[in-house]
């Protein structure tokens, strides 16, 4: 049931769905073996609360030593050869702002998806409809990833992050001093995304030439779905992918379905460049972590060489650069 709930997650399937599967795997593991038997034999699993005909079904799928065949209508595509050099994600959301879940439940997922590394990125206080962190709700969230690391030992490492919005005038939307105290900082444009090119070109300049940014975030701002589209803002994309290398910040590669920004052309520019990259999921959810081979795919479509993408490197080298300036 847990296995299903990731994918309908990383298949981008409503949250009640999601839900759903995971109240069923509540019930079950509440009933325990010897009583699932018994209902199964008499037909009444339905009866037992938070389990419906369809996941009834899959429990009884399982019982038998089947994989679940809602499981396989849903199974993820076969990882790209990118995929495996990754060693973590730089960007990833958790219930502190608009994710729906821990960081403990996320960062478990992480490990079970074989990351060495996840960085916690909420989001930073102006964006009140995802529940923005203040300074305050920060620092108590540092607090937070500390105590999951000592859980967690050597099997995963939480990083703490941000990603803070780059404000109308090119400043970061957060103390300096926490921003400083963190592992990955993620700059991004949330507002003003219709504003002119110029404007906007100063504004991302500003940003990644701050010596505390280590990643452009999603740097068109586009979304592409069927519930939502945004066409993308308008810069000066060479010169902000120059300031990005000479600055040593990495052009993310978002891997959100809905986002695949930058686009193809842009992100052949930023290669011709000399950027370094970082491959994010912007998960909101465990089963979003899985987006990575979205991104993975895109970057080898585009020959994005593997040395210059931050998150194939060893944490020990990702914070020596992602801190080297601080």
């Amino acid at each position: 049931m847990r296995t299903i709930a990731f994918a309908l997650e990383r298949a981008g399937e409503g949250s009640y769905r999601v839900q759903a599967f995971r109240q069923a795997a509540d019930a079950v593991a509440g009933l325990g073996a010897t009583a699932v038997a018994a209902h199964l034999a008499a037909g009444t699993l339905t009866h037992v609360p938070g389990i419906g005909a369809v996941t009834a079904a899959c429990v009884a799928e399982s019982v038998a030593g089947q994989e679940p065949s809602y499981l396989r209508k849903i199974s993820a595509p076969e990882p790209t050869a990118l995929r495996a050099e990754l060693r973590g994600d730089c960007h990833s959301h958790t219930n502190w702002s608009d994710g729906s879940h821990s960081v403990e439940e996320m960062a478990l997922a992480a490990m079970e998806l074989g990351h060495d590394y996840l960085a916690v990125t909420d989001h930073s206080p102006r964006l009140t409809i995802a529940r923005g962190l203040s300074a305050e709700r920060l620092a108590e969230q540092l607090a937070v990833v500390a105590a999951v690391n000592r859980v967690l030992g050597r099997r995963l490492r939480v990083l703490s992050g941000i990603e803070v919005d780059i404000l109308a005038d090119g400043t970061l939307d957060q103390a300096d001093d926490l921003l400083d105290q963190l592992d990955v900082v993620v700059a991004s444009v949330h507002s003003g995304l219709r504003e002119a090119g110029p404007r906007m070109t100063r504004r991302m300049l500003r940003a990644v030439t701050d010596p505390r940014v280590n990643i452009l975030g999603h740097c068109t701002g586009r979304l592409r779905s069927e519930r939502r589209t945004r066409p993308e803002s308008a810069f000066d994309a060479a010169a902000v992918f120059a300031a990005c290398a000479e600055h040593q910040v990495a052009v993310e590669i978002n891997s959100r379905p809905e986002r695949l920004d930058p686009p193809t052309r842009l992100l052949r520019l930023a290669v011709d460049a000399g950027c370094l990259f970082s491959i994010d999921s912007d998960a909101h959810a465990p089963g979003q972590l899985d987006w990575l081979d979205n991104g993975c795919a895109r970057a080898e479509r585009v020959g994005v060489p593997t040395e210059r993408i931050v998150n194939t490197w060893p944490v020990d080298r990702l914070l020596a650069w992602s801190r080297r300036l601080r």
